[in-house]
């Protein structure tokens, strides 16, 4: 007769936090993340910098998809609309653009448009939000392929209404965009410009970092809430069945949609910070491939995982502008001239990354840990055996 071991009260499912340990990981990665554009400044000048400046952005892109994808299993290929949506409000709200095309918009502010960026930011994130409930709202019914076809299609949608819609009335500008964008602002410092602060000169694309990093954080800090609160659980359950959800009387109609709004959101603030970031905005910035790097970044990193994505974020953003910057001096000190162009080996090189590992890592290079391997780690530093029956 097998017996059935008793479960210790210190094999508890919730482990004990150490606190000396969480305070040592926190301040070296605070030290390294401050560091880390210095370093690469030092060793390959601003131009790098400016791609951990990206780098950031498709941090924040990533987890606001992430939270449609990886906590609700609700594949969207449309994403970039929201992150249009934010850059062009943006655009709007703080260029002379406006002011130039509308009399009375001049006649309202004759000094110019100069909205500050506390303001466009949350009216950013908002109509950002609005546009991923009117996403959802037709999509509901979907799943699988049907709701990434709509998706896509939504996404293409928003991009080739901000490529005409500059007649009969020029709000966008179309395909020439809209320049002009004034600089992030904060404490009375114009990002745009070289400050020293405690010795050390701060160009524009370190002050850019860490406004970046700042939002990152707090897009981190309200994903890591959200997905271990109620709503969080509920997504999950939605993620693994819908129908077992609503059994279990899940509202799956307004929790979908509260992940379209909350994810769109995200991708909103994004954009505010690119428009702000680069002074002009186009359609070009967001077409469908992006849509699907952001996505590659969440799949690479592991779907629903929090630092995976990040991590697959990071590595999106720095790994194809190594390749760049890699490839043709490669083929000159090998061949003596390029054989075959920088960008076409850029793209086979990223591809053929994508694809090794999707074959020997398909749960992403940082996957969530399962919930069995989480006992079982837990039972070993407890010194007890695992539970049989």
């Amino acid at each position: 007769m097998t017996s059935i071991q008793s479960i210790e009260p210190s094999t508890t499912l919730i482990p004990e936090k150490n606190t000396t340990k969480i305070l040592a990981v926190g301040v070296v990665t605070a030290i390294a993340v401050a560091a880390v554009p210095f370093v690469v400044g030092a060793a390959g000048g601003n131009y790098w910098v400016r791609v951990l400046d990206f780098a950031m952005l498709y941090v924040m892109l990533a987890l606001g998809l992430n939270v449609v994808v990886g906590f609700a299993g609700l594949l969207d290929l449309g994403y970039i609309a929201f992150y249009a949506v934010g850059a062009y409000v943006a655009a709007l709200l703080t260029s002379p653009h406006l002011t130039t095309q509308f009399a009375w918009i001049a006649n309202m502010f004759p000094d110019g448009l100069h909205t500050p960026y506390w303001i466009v930011v949350p009216c950013a994130m908002a109509l950002a939000a609005i546009a991923g409930l009117l996403l959802g709202t037709p999509t509901l019914r979907l799943r699988g392929d049907y709701l990434a076809i709509v998706t896509l299609g939504f996404g293409e949608i928003v991009r080739i209404f901000m490529n005409n819609l500059d007649r009969p009335v020029n709000i966008t500008n179309g395909p020439q965009g809209i320049t002009g964008i004034a600089p992030l602002r904060v404490f009375g410092f114009d990002l745009a410009q070289p400050h020293e602060i405690l010795g050390f000169m701060f160009t524009s694309v370190y002050m850019y970092y860490y406004v970046f990093v700042i939002c990152a954080l707090l897009v981190i800090w309200v994903c890591t809430r959200l997905q271990h609160s109620r709503i969080g659980r509920a997504w999950a359950a939605i993620r693994e069945d819908e129908i077992a959800a609503k059994a279990m009387g899940i509202n799956t109609r307004n929790v979908k949609l509260l992940a379209f709004a909350m994810g769109a959101s995200f991708g909103g603030l994004s954009g505010a910070m690119f428009g702000a970031f680069q002074g002009f905005v186009s359609p070009e910035s967001f077409t469908f491939w992006e849509s699907v790097v952001v996505l590659a970044c969440v799949v690479l990193g592991g779907m629903g995982h929090i630092p995976g994505v990040i991590l697959g974020a990071v590595l999106l953003a720095i790994f194809p502008e190594f390749l760049r910057s890699t490839m043709g001096p490669l083929q000159n000190a090998v061949f003596g001239h390029q054989i075959v162009d920088t960008e076409v080996i850029r793209q086979l090189l990223y591809g053929l990354a994508m694809v090794l590992i999707m074959l020997y890592r398909s749960e992403g290079l940082w996957p969530s840990p399962k919930h069995e391997d989480k006992i079982a780690k837990l039972a070993k530093r407890n010194g007890n055996k695992p539970v049989c029956a």
